[in-house]
């Protein structure tokens, strides 16, 4: 970035993409996360195993949009710093898919992207509070 002018540009154009890829995750259409990666694009969630490709990552928000048919996830900030750019998001849904506790959930975290030349996530790292997140599931956001 040579100056303030395309910093300013840059990170209008990052919001908006990330606004569109929060859309995508309530769109309970999995395909539509995964178009946002590149074609060999990785998603991995809390340090397990990245789903690589975007059959695999089409899975991956496929799970999620099960669990919680009524998934709505919000952008609440990007950032872009030294370790690259960090999507923040809120998830809220109630676990009535397949299996489910019937219990509503409201966890939040981010995701750390790279992309690729073509604009396209080339890795997501997403992180958030898996004890809280069970702790949900279970209980409820305010059991």
């Amino acid at each position: 970035m040579n100056n303030l002018a395309e910093l300013s540009m840059f990170a209008n154009e990052i919001t908006a993409f990330a606004k569109r890829y929060a859309e995508a995750w309530c769109s309970q259409n999995p395909g539509s996360v995964a178009a946002f990666y590149a074609e060999n694009g990785s998603l991995s969630v809390n340090d397990g195993s990245p789903a690589v490709g975007r059959a695999a990552i089409a899975r991956e928000a496929q799970a999620f949009m099960t669990t919680f048919p009524d998934m709505v996830v919000t952008m609440d900030k990007v950032v872009h710093n030294e370790e690259g750019t960090k999507f923040h998001w809120t998830l809220t849904g109630t676990n009535t898919g397949p299996g489910g506790t019937g219990k509503r959930v409201r966890i939040s975290g981010y995701e750390l992207w790279k992309f690729d030349p073509d604009g396209l996530i080339a890795e997501s790292k997403g992180h958030f509070d898996s004890t809280e997140y069970q702790r949900q599931l279970k209980h409820g956001v305010d059991g």
